[in-house]
């Protein structure tokens, strides 16, 4: 970049989540600048690991110049490569910024149906009252939220709603009864797998990608739609 070799992120075999102040100054900043006030918290936040054993002795995984955003390194990288710094760059720029505040909301909505009767419909979730972090950047739901057709979506309580007020007039966009059953807990993918392993103190992060690829190349279990399936040995 420039004509010089450039390190883009800091060490990246680490499951620490600590910054240093320097880096968080920085980042704090570059809040402020771009998003203006209302977006950074009064205090400097702090993390702590929930693996059992953590890697404390490195920092956290973040852009050695949070000044050099996404979109200026993309022109010297691979298209992965890209993708990758900008996850890095928004989780570190987010993990700064204030809270979202969201508001628990249930609508109740009356409905007059075509044979002329009153009904009744509920709505529960939550409106976004001001957006914080979520303006930057929002953790990814791993496919493994959904167990099947019938249930691809995650529970009302987590779902977002639009501003509402009462009186306000609804489109008939139509109704559809659905009926659900109870399902077995969906196969690990390789994301929901790492994740446990961390929860359990299993392995490193160092060790994570060979784990994986032992799996399969031992042919212990197969991969199907993402999903890790176990073989019969």
């Amino acid at each position: 970049i420039g004509g010089e070799v450039t390190g883009l992120i800091t060490y990246m075999r680490t499951d620490g989540v600590t910054i240093i102040p320097e880096a968080v100054a920085e980042i704090r900043k570059l809040v402020e600048r771009d998003y203006s006030k209302r977006y950074l918290p009064p205090f400097i936040r702090e993390y702590k690991a929930k693996a059992k054993n953590a890697q404390e002795a490195h920092e956290a995984i973040r852009p050695t110049d949070v000044a050099r955003k996404p979109d200026e390194v993309a022109r010297y990288v691979e298209r992965d490569q890209a993708r990758l710094y900008e996850l890095i760059w928004k989780r570190a720029m987010a993990s700064q910024m204030a809270s979202a505040e969201l508001e628990q909301t249930t609508a109740e909505i009356a409905v007059t149906g075509k044979d002329g009767k009153p009904y009744g419909l509920r709505a529960n979730g939550s409106v976004v009252m001001f957006d914080g972090f979520l303006r930057l950047y929002e953790e990814g739901r791993d496919d493994r939220a959904k167990t099947s057709k019938s249930e691809e979506t995650e529970d009302d309580d987590s779902r977002r709603l639009p501003p509402l007020a009462e009186g306000d007039a609804l489109k008939d966009r139509g109704v559809e009864a659905k009926q659900h059953f109870t399902e077995p807990p969906p196969r690990f993918t390789e994301a929901t797998l790492v994740k446990r392993m961390e929860e359990l103190g299993i392995g490193r992060p160092s060790t994570y990608a060979s784990t994986l690829a032992v799996l399969q190349e031992r042919d212990y279990v197969r991969i199907d739609k993402k999903r890790l399936i176990p073989e019969d040995k």
